[in-house]
C-alpha cells in the first residue's frame, strides 16, 4: 500500500490481509526458504540438527517447547523467532491487546465499533511491540500472565462483572504475537492449568467469572531435562498441548564452538590500539577444555556446561594477553600457554561440580586445561618431529617463560634451540615476536605433557628443561 490506512473503513477498502500470527510466520518462513536467506542468523551448530526441526513445527503451525540444558542458545532461538514476523501490523487504536480491527475480542473495542463503525481509528504495531518474555519462578501468578481485576476501575463505578474492570496480564497483552516462558517447569502447577487453558479452551476464570478470549498467539517455552525432576515439571495436559519438543544440543565440533566464541566476545572500541591475533591451536585449547568438561565425571554433567563458559574464557584469555602487551609496551595481543591458568576465575563460575573435598576445584580445572593442550598439541604434532628439540634439552639447555616474558627473550629461546624453527613455521607463526612466543610455549608444554621434557614452577614462572 503506498498509504497506511488510518481507520478499519481504509483497511478494508486496502488490499492488506489480516493472517493469524501463525500463518504470518509460515509464510514468511516460506518467501525467506525460497529467496534462500539465513534463517536464523547468529545461531551455529544447529543447521541439520535444531533448524529443520524448527522450520516444520513453523511450517505445521505447532506451538514449541525448547528442551535442553543452559547455554544451548534455546532463548537466542526463540528470540529468533521474531524475524518472521510483518514488520507491521494494523490493530485498533489504544487497545491494551492489540485487537484486531475485523474481528475484536475484547469488550472495549467491540462497544468503539459498535459506536463508531469504519471510523474507528487503527494504529499500526511493529514486530518488537508483539515479542514477550517471561521467565517462570515460583513466585508467578495468574494475573501475573492472565490478569486481574483492577481495583481502580471498580473504584470508578464499574461492577466486578463487568469485563471492563479487568487489567490484562502478560499474555493476552501480546495477543496476535509470540509469547515466550523461559524454564517452564519452574512455573506452579496451578499457574501451568491457567496457561492450558489460554492454549487450549480460550477460557479464563478471573474473581468468579469466565471470559472467552480466543487470543491468538504463539507460545514457545524452554526447559531444561534437569528441571523435571529437580525443580518442578511440566504438567502432562500442558506438555501434550505443545506440538512440538525441540532438543537442543552443545556444539558437536570444535569449530562450531570456536564459531560461537568469536561471534559472542565482548568487543571494545578502543582496542583497535591493540590488534588481537589469536592462533588457531589457542582457540581450539579453549574449545576443548569446554568439551572435556562436558565429559569429565568431575563435573555435573545434568547442570550441564554452558557454551558461556567457552565465551568467557577467550574473553579472560584475551583479557591477559592484553594486560602483557600494555605492561611490556608490545603492540600486538597473542595468547599464550602460560595465559591459560587466568581462566580458572571464568570456570569456577561456570561449572557444577560434583561432591569434592574442598579445594579440589583448582585442581579438576588445571587437568581440564592441560587436557585441552595435549589434546591439540598432538593433533598438530607427532613426537618424532620434534626429535631433535628434545635431543636439545636433554643435552643440557633449559628455557624459563612466564605470561611476563617480552616476547623477543622467546627469540633467544629459537636461536639455541635445533628443531624449533620446522616447528613453528608448521604453526604459521611468520616472523611476529609475540605469535613466535606463543608457539613455543605451545610446544614445550606439549613436550612436557608428553612427557619429553620436565617443567618446574618457581616464583610464578616455568623452566623445562630435559
Amino acid at each position: 500500500m503506498s498509504k497506511k490506512a488510518s481507520t478499519i473503513g481504509e483497511l478494508r477498502t486496502s488490499d492488506y490481509k489480516l493472517l493469524t500470527v501463525k500463518e504470518e510466520m509460515r509464510k514468511n518462513l516460506i518467501a525467506k526458504i525460497r529467496g534462500g536467506d539465513e534463517l536464523f542468523p547468529g545461531i551455529i551448530g544447529f543447521e541439520e540438527s535444531v533448524i529443520p526441526q524448527l522450520e516444520n513445527a513453523i511450517l505445521s503451525g505447532q506451538d514449541i517447547i525448547f528442551l535442553g540444558e543452559r547455554g544451548q542458545a534455546k532463548s537466542r532461538l526463540i528470540r529468533s523467532l521474531v524475524a518472521l514476523l510483518d514488520d507491521e501490523i494494523p490493530a485498533i487504536a489504544g487497545c491494551e491487546i492489540n485487537d484486531n480491527p475485523f474481528d475484536p475480542i475484547c469488550r472495549r473495542c467491540a462497544d468503539v465499533i459498535a459506536g463508531e463503525g469504519d471510523d474507528v481509528e487503527i494504529e499500526w504495531i511493529d514486530r518488537e511491540r508483539r515479542y514477550g518474555e517471561k521467565l517462570a519462578t515460583p513466585d508467578i501468578t495468574i494475573a501475573d500472565l492472565i490478569g486481574e481485576v483492577d481495583p481502580i476501575k471498580v473504584a470508578e463505578g464499574r461492577y466486578l462483572s463487568d469485563e471492563l474492570t479487568i487489567h490484562y496480564g502478560l499474555v493476552p497483552r501480546h495477543n496476535r504475537g509470540i509469547f515466550s516462558i523461559n524454564e517452564l517447569p519452574d512455573l506452579a502447577e496451578r499457574i501451568q492449568v491457567g496457561l492450558l487453558n489460554i492454549m487450549e479452551e480460550r477460557d479464563v476464570q478471573i474473581r468468579g467469572y469466565r471470559i472467552r478470549m480466543p487470543l491468538d498467539v504463539f507460545v514457545v517455552a524452554s526447559a531444561n531435562p534437569e528441571d523435571y525432576t529437580n525443580r518442578g515439571r511440566i504438567i502432562t495436559p500442558l506438555k501434550d498441548r505443545y506440538g512440538a519438543q525441540i532438543r537442543t544440543h552443545y556444539p558437536k565440533n570444535v569449530e562450531s564452538e570456536i564459531a560461537i566464541m568469536e561471534q559472542e566476545h565482548t568487543r571494545f572500541d578502543e582496542d583497535a590500539d591493540h590488534p588481537v591475533n589469536v592462533p588457531l591451536y589457542m582457540k581450539e585449547i579453549v574449545a576443548e577444555i569446554t568439551r572435556l568438561a562436558r565429559r569429565s565425571p568431575d563435573i555435573n554433567q545434568r547442570s550441564g556446561v554452558s557454551v558461556r563458559a567457552s565465551i568467557t574464557d577467550f574473553e579472560s584469555l584475551l583479557a591477559n594477553a592484553l594486560r602483557r602487551a600494555i605492561r611490556l609496551g608490545e603492540n600486538e595481543i597473542v595468547p599464550r600457554v602460560s595465559d591459560l591458568p587466568y581462566l580458572m576465575p571464568s570456570l569456577s563460575g561456570k561449572l557444577e561440580f560434583e561432591t569434592v573435598e574442598e579445594g579440589r576445584e583448582e585442581q579438576i580445572i588445571e587437568r581440564l586445561i592441560q587436557g585441552a593442550v595435549l589434546a591439540v598439541f598432538n593433533r598438530y604434532f607427532s613426537l618424532g618431529e620434534l626429535e631433535g628439540i628434545v635431543a636439545r634439552f636433554k643435552g643440557g639447555f633449559a628455557a624459563e617463560v612466564s605470561d611476563t616474558t617480552p616476547s623477543q627473550e622467546y627469540l633467544k629461546i629459537v636461536n639455541q634451540t635445533e628443531g624449533m624453527e620446522p616447528a613453528l613455521e608448521k604453526l604459521g607463526c611468520g616472523e611476529s615476536p609475540p605469535l613466535v612466543a606463543s608457539a613455543v610455549e605451545f610446544i614445550l608444554e606439549g613436550l612436557h605433557l608428553n612427557k619429553r621434557l620436565n617443567k618446574d614452577k618457581v616464583a610464578g614462572r616455568v623452566q623445562y628443561r630435559g
